[in-house]
């Protein structure tokens, strides 16, 4: 008898099969691709994400001021991001999907200014 390549189960039926069922063959190519670090887009599909989500996750109003050793201590890298705005006053915000930012100094403090997308940003 064969074992499962995912779990260790003995197997029945053809004899070039390598998992018990379907959820075992689905199981076993994620864990192998998460772990491929090498594999350069997950890596930055995974930072985008991550991005997106602390955007997110500290601008609940639309427009918020944060200052950035927090936002960076949650894993945050600027250097990521999908797009870009310019405003009329020609300051570029990046974006990260709806979700856009800018870095500034206030009061002597380094902050990263949050807004979400609007519709006017078009071009």
């Amino acid at each position: 008898m064969r074992a499962c390549l995912n779990c260790g189960e003995e197997m029945e039926g053809r004899s070039d099969k390598k998992f018990c069922n379907p959820y075992c063959k689905s199981s076993f190519h994620y864990e192998k691709t998460k772990n491929n670090e090498s594999n350069l887009y997950q890596t930055i599909d995974r930072q985008l994400k991550r991005n997106r989500r602390l955007l997110k996750q500290f601008n609940k109003a639309g427009y918020a001021s944060l200052r950035v050793d927090k936002l960076d201590k949650e894993g945050f890298d600027t250097n990521f991001f999908t797009h870009y705005w310019k405003s009329k006053k020609g300051e570029v915000y990046l974006f990260c999907y709806e979700y856009g930012f800018i870095k500034k100094k206030i009061n002597s403090i380094d902050k990263y200014i949050l807004i979400e997308w609007q519709s006017y940003m078009k071009k």
